[in-house]
């Protein structure tokens, strides 16, 4: 069997957004060794064997204008892996370069995107829930223009000072959102979202330090550590466990997938999942094995 074939990639032109390093850098990696014409972007230098990079500010409108008149005209397939942690003080800045801007790119890039195409995201475990304020995303989804979205956002200031988790739940919405809306499914351009548990990347520190409430990365990491880890003596990933997946889900291989949010967690979220369920029927999981077992 040809690999190469398989995935879809060979000779195709892929942009990649977040490519410098972690996540992005090692979906790039794949992707060249697929055959691949990897236009790579990043507020940082990229420094792959890449068709061409373009260092760009993925928070900052006019940068990205820039950027979207740089690119190529055909794009067979766009991974958006650009993402910060949420210090306090940022919140629109975490808004703009982790939801808001990949929205826009995706956008822009739409009419270049060919038929039966694929736009995939790198979101997060962070968020997990986002059905409590899809309405709300929806709304800022759907108003016309990036100026609309920052006065939005300056109106709804206390909704954005869950910062990341909040960006990352608008993401998860707006795939939900976008799966079948005309401009997608008439294209059959398929979108999906890989959610990510702990990985350990070069954001790690700043993920530990925005996690405590002192700024304090031991306090942070310990944090972690006890949310995404203790209850299944679990491991961080490694950038490779997210980024080859998520190449794999915007290959030919997953040709039928679109409108998935696909949690990468060694099932955290899952045994999450399960613990509401079985709260909010007053049963534990030793109750529900008894009854199966009568």
């Amino acid at each position: 069997m040809d690999l190469k074939k398989l995935f879809g990639f060979d000779g195709k032109t892929v942009v990649v957004g977040g490519a410098a390093s972690g996540m992005g850098k090692s979906a790039c990696e794949l992707l060249i060794e697929l055959g691949a014409k990897v236009h790579a972007v990043d507020i940082n230098p990229v420094d792959l064997p890449v068709e061409k990079s373009y260092q760009t500010d993925l928070g900052d409108k006019d940068s990205i204008d820039n950027l979207i008149n740089e690119l190529p005209e055909k794009i067979d397939a766009l991974f958006l892996c650009e993402g910060i942690a949420g210090f306090k003080g940022r919140e629109l800045l975490v808004q703009k370069v982790n939801f808001y801007g990949q929205k826009y790119i995706t956008e822009c890039l739409l009419n270049r995107i060919v038929d039966h195409g694929s736009v995939t995201y790198i979101s997060s475990v962070g968020g997990f829930g986002w059905q409590q304020i899809y309405t709300k995303a929806v709304e800022l989804i759907n108003l016309p223009s990036w100026e609309d979205a920052m006065k939005w956002y300056e109106e709804h200031h206390k909704d954005i000072e869950s910062s990341y988790v909040f960006a990352k739940q608008c993401l998860l919405s707006y795939v939900t959102y976008k799966c079948h809306s005309k401009e997608f499914i008439e294209r059959k351009i398929r979108i999906n979202a890989i959610n990510p548990g702990d990985t350990t990347t070069g954001l790690t520190d700043d993920f530990n330090k925005s996690t405590s409430p002192n700024g304090d990365a031991i306090e942070g990491a310990a944090m972690i550590e006890n949310i995404f880890l203790k209850s299944w003596n679990g491991y961080a990933a490694e950038p490779k466990d997210m980024g080859y997946p998520m190449v794999v889900v915007g290959s030919d291989i997953c040709s039928y997938m679109s409108g998935q949010l696909i949690y990468i967690d060694y099932g955290l979220t899952s045994s999450w999942t399960n613990g509401a369920l079985l709260k909010s029927n007053n049963k534990t999981i030793e109750e529900i094995s008894a009854e199966s077992q009568e």
